[in-house]
């Protein structure tokens, strides 16, 4: 959005929410227990992807060649790129940030929370921006992810399971926060970081219904 921090409520904006990064967890706790489409889907997809990940694991179990051993394995490899995988994740929030106009743009992280953050100081991003910025990760590497399936060989399906498992469970954050726009979404929320206090804001304004005299 063309609009500074500043400049919120002057133009019909209150504050609703404030988040402070290290509370993180527990505000995605609340708004991923919110029925909405993005909560939804989120579900969906782990269950899907666990669903492939157990169908991988007893396919042809049946068969003298079928070794348990080396599909954990491989299962393994999945998990350890998945993690890999998370500079990449954040780096593509930060240049969907910058596709929408943010300039300054920073990471965050809690190793001891297991989160990580890719932010955007002072940078005011409406619903619309903020679904590009959150879901740009998810949709590029599932997407990739999902070409890699279909072309690799037979060994090594269990590992871009794995890695699609994994990553789609990281995204938690991620649909949250789109969660807690949907939820609100007739508050017309916008959000903006600020880095030095390492606090997110959240403002809305519900539209005036006009009165005929």
């Amino acid at each position: 959005m063309k609009i500074k921090p500043d400049e919120l409520i002057e133009n019909g904006y209150v504050l609703i929410d404030k988040l402070g990064h290290n509370e993180l967890v527990p505000f995605i706790r609340i708004y991923m227990k919110k029925r909405t489409k993005y909560s939804v889907f989120y579900y969906l997809s782990n269950f899907i992807v666990f669903g492939l990940v157990g169908y991988l694991f007893v396919q042809g179990n049946n068969s003298p060649n079928y070794i348990f051993g080396d599909r954990f394995t491989h299962f393994s490899y999945g998990l350890a790129i998945a993690f890999a995988l998370l500079p990449l994740h954040e780096y593509i929030h930060v240049l969907a940030y910058k596709s929408q106009g943010a300039i300054n743009t920073s990471y965050d992280a809690n190793l001891k929370k297991f989160y990580f953050m890719a932010l955007a100081d002072k940078f005011v991003a409406n619903k619309k921006e903020f679904e590009i910025v959150a879901l740009a990760p998810f949709v590029i590497i599932t997407s990739l992810l999902t070409v890699l399936f279909f072309i690799v060989n037979t060994n090594w399906t269990m590992t871009i399971s794995s890695v699609l498992f994994a990553h789609t469970a990281m995204c938690s954050g991620d649909f949250g926060l789109l969660s807690y726009f949907e939820f609100n979404r007739k508050k017309q929320v916008v959000t903006y970081d600020d880095i030095e206090n390492k606090i997110s804001y959240f403002y809305g304004r519900i539209n005036e219904k006009k009165t005929i005299a």
